[in-house]
């Protein structure tokens, strides 16, 4: 009893036991608004993170369209590529994972830990590649090892294939990863980083059509971040398919022709202005690009003297050489300043002034008219009736037939080219136009500068009767249900007025050029069909005596003469015209001849003759 009254009286334990029984109280309520905070009025929210974190959304990429010829031939293809890639929040210890992983799959360590650097520039939540392109037995490896590799993946992507590897390369371009500058542009809205885009060619120029809509994947994953079960699917859209002009069988006899020799071969019809063959070496393989090129690789065409990845076909300038007589010739006879019967006594040279202006034959060739004159390309005719008849009429035809101008083709960088006039070279460089410039313009030599798709262009004009037709290569762009989003149509772009009966007079001579004696263009006669042709040797360098003998055997590669011609069959009824510029080739009548002549026997399906041998050297 004594306990109890001692207890009892205690007057200070009463309201300390209340007080903490108040906050105990407080204390739990807390706890119970917070439960119902996050279990009632913020449920969805938190049970959406609670997905999340078991939950994955897998980007599927797209496939780019397909591409085809003009009869429907499959040029450039998707192919199914197994890659290597990271969740960077589920791995704990990056670098040992790389090191795992280098050895796994034989890669460079260092290049692991490039891409890993840069997919900084990845939502967090989306897949860093380390590698592309993997092969089964490698896969195999990751597969089996994939305790040490946490947060590896493996997927399949969809890769640009090629199955006749460098066919047409410079046409259809080639791939890269999109850049920072692209990705800040509106033209790539829609990009994530990390996609490929095209960066050359076709590939860039019709990126809108030959794009895909991505796919998604969502996956349920356990702690480990392995793969449990797909919830959803959502198909990704492949790219549209592409029909081109071109002539699978055509650009590849173009091709074989010529061979391993730096330069371009352009075919078109002379009808439509379509695109059959677009030729351009050295070249490369676009399918090094789509899987990723190294460094190395890299570095080694960039350094290339010959330069591969340049399209010489639209982008390779050279003088257009004795080609070019015909725009003089057509220009002589418009203005009255020659006809058919003009003649010019050629004895190996002639003077303007104080300088002395050479034939290619040292001989001379005597008494000259116009048909003589294209069909053995006899320089001092031209330099006399070029002389008189001034170079800005030159000029004036000559873009009449589409050269020094952008034709409009569907490829970026096509270069425009040159030719002078007086006032051209007044802007330009401050001085008059002289005689002597106006004599070596006259044989497309000089200032002048032209681009091999001109000279087949100009050629097309020359065949079809005057009409300067736009080049085309893109014959129609169709989505998957039969859409067509895009027709190609005829256009033209000039249509040239020669004067009456100036054009067959020149068309005439051209068909002297290969088809008559003494003909320079003879190495692209066929039998079964009428060619008509100008040959073209364009001057490298000058050199500081032309009269002394030049041995050709022994000249440097870089300074070789660059060999050139153009042609059309049937000298009748037109179909085709040929451009083919072959880059210190020599001479036009023994290089560049014969590989007209095999691109027309591929056209009109004519057995090559063993006996058609290229003729030796007898002129341009």
């Amino acid at each position: 009893m004594a306990l109890k009254s001692e207890w009892s009286g205690s007057p200070d334990l009463t309201p300390r036991f209340i007080g903490l029984s108040l906050v105990a109280a407080l204390f739990f309520l807390l706890l119970i608004l917070r439960l119902w905070y996050l279990q009632g009025i913020n449920v969805d929210r938190y049970q959406s993170l609670s997905e999340k974190n078991r939950i994955r959304y897998m980007p599927v990429s797209a496939p780019r369209g397909p591409i085809f010829d003009r009869e429907g031939e499959l040029l450039v293809d998707n192919r199914p590529a197994f890659g290597v890639s990271v969740m960077r929040q589920e791995v704990e210890d990056k670098d040992q994972l790389l090191d795992n992983l280098a050895r796994y799959i034989e890669a460079d360590r260092e290049d692991l830990e490039m891409r890993w650097a840069a997919g900084i520039r990845f939502p967090y939540y989306r897949p860093v590649p380390l590698a592309d392109d993997v092969d089964r037995d490698v896969l195999e490896k990751v597969q089996e090892n994939s305790l040490e590799l946490p947060g590896i993946l493996i997927d399949v992507n969809p890769l640009r294939s090629y199955p006749y590897e460098d066919l047409a390369a410079h046409l259809f371009g080639y791939l890269g990863e999109i850049t920072e500058a692209e990705m800040r542009s509106s033209a790539f809205a829609g990009y994530r980083a990390g996609d490929f885009v095209g960066q050359t060619g076709l590939e860039k120029s019709l990126e809108p059509y030959l794009r895909g809509r991505e796919g998604q994947r969502l996956v349920e994953v356990d702690v480990k971040g392995k793969e449990l079960r797909v919830l959803k699917i959502q198909e990704p859209v492949p790219g549209n398919k592409v029909f081109l002009t071109l002539d699978k069988n055509l650009q590849l006899a173009a091709q074989d022709a010529i061979a391993d020799q730096a330069g371009s071969v352009v075919v078109l019809d002379v009808r439509t202005g379509e695109v059959l063959a677009l030729v351009s070496r050295p070249s490369f393989n676009p399918a090094s690009f789509a899987r990723g090129i190294s460094g190395t690789e890299w570095i080694e065409l960039l350094q290339n003297p010959r330069h591969p990845l340049q399209n010489k076909s639209i982008k390779g300038q050279y003088p257009p050489a004795s080609t070019f007589k015909i725009v003089t010739a057509l220009a002589a006879l418009r203005a009255g300043v020659a006809t058919v019967a003009t003649r010019v006594d050629c004895n190996g040279s002639t003077a303007v002034g104080n300088r002395h202006f050479r034939c290619w034959k040292r001989s001379g060739h005597g008494q000259t008219d116009l048909k003589k004159a294209m069909r053995e390309s006899c320089d001092i005719w031209f330099y006399k009736v070029g002389l008189e008849l001034g170079v800005d009429r030159i000029a004036e035809m000559a873009r009449e037939l589409g050269l020094g101008a952008d034709l409009g083709f569907v490829l970026e960088g096509e270069k425009r080219g040159l030719v002078p006039t007086r006032s051209w070279k007044r802007q330009r460089f401050g001085s008059p136009w002289y005689d002597g410039e106006t004599v070596i313009s006259a044989i497309g030599q000089g200032y002048m500068l032209t681009t091999p798709l001109q000279l087949a262009t100009m050629t097309a004009a020359v065949a079809n009767e005057g009409k300067l037709l736009r080049p085309q290569v893109v014959q129609r762009i169709e989505g998957w249900d039969g859409t067509v989003f895009k027709q190609m149509q005829p256009e033209v772009l000039n249509t040239v007025d020669f004067g009456e009966g100036n054009l067959r007079t020149v068309q005439e001579t051209l068909e002297a050029v290969v088809n008559e004696p003494h003909g320079t263009g003879r190495a692209s006669r066929l039998k079964e069909v009428r060619v008509a042709g100008k040959t073209g040797t364009a001057q490298v360098v000058r050199r500081k005596d032309d009269d002394e003998t030049k041995n050709e055997t022994v000249t440097p590669y870089k300074f070789r003469d660059h060999a050139l011609f153009v042609a059309y069959a049937p000298a009748d009824d037109p179909q085709i015209a040929v451009a083919v510029v072959i880059e210190h080739g020599e001479h036009g009548s023994s290089t560049a001849a014969p590989i007209a002549r095999s691109v027309l026997e591929a056209y009109f399906g004519i057995e090559p003759d063993p006996e058609a041998l290229p003729v030796g050297n007898i002129g341009d």
